[in-house]
């Protein structure tokens, strides 16, 4: 098989998980779109490695080893970033990004729209300091 046909679609795949997290707004499609991507790049590292295996006269297969390392990061990242959804949504309610980015701007306490209820409470706080 040429090099062109695995390269053309990890490049379709890696575009599908770029827009994938662009465009999404929920979490868990953002980190399966992160995994798409990460299987777009060991494809290219599959294919690249059998194709200079046969170009070389040694053949060491670092590519192979190099995406079986990728596979267990993502793994790992998986996991973890699952958690983090998880937790999150325990705590907020929602797994919905543009949300949790809303409600991270409106703790702000230096911000000159915060409302007047809350100004007294907080010089009062400042003032027992």
């Amino acid at each position: 098989m040429h090099l062109a046909y695995p390269a053309v679609l990890s490049a379709l795949l890696f575009c599908t998980g770029l827009y994938g997290v662009l465009a999404r707004r929920n979490a868990i499609l953002v980190l399966m779109s992160v995994e798409l991507m990460l299987n777009a790049v060991n494809l290219n590292l599959v294919a690249f490695d059998v194709w200079l295996s046969k170009a070389a006269e040694e053949t060491l297969h670092s590519g192979q080893a190099l995406t079986l390392f990728t596979i267990t990061i993502a793994a790992a990242e998986i996991g973890i970033g699952l958690a983090i959804v998880l937790a999150v949504h325990r705590n907020r309610g929602t797994a919905d990004i543009d949300k949790l980015r809303d409600t991270a701007e409106s703790h702000d306490t230096d911000s000159p729209d915060r409302d007047a209820s809350t100004a007294p409470q907080a010089e009062k706080a400042e003032a027992t300091a």
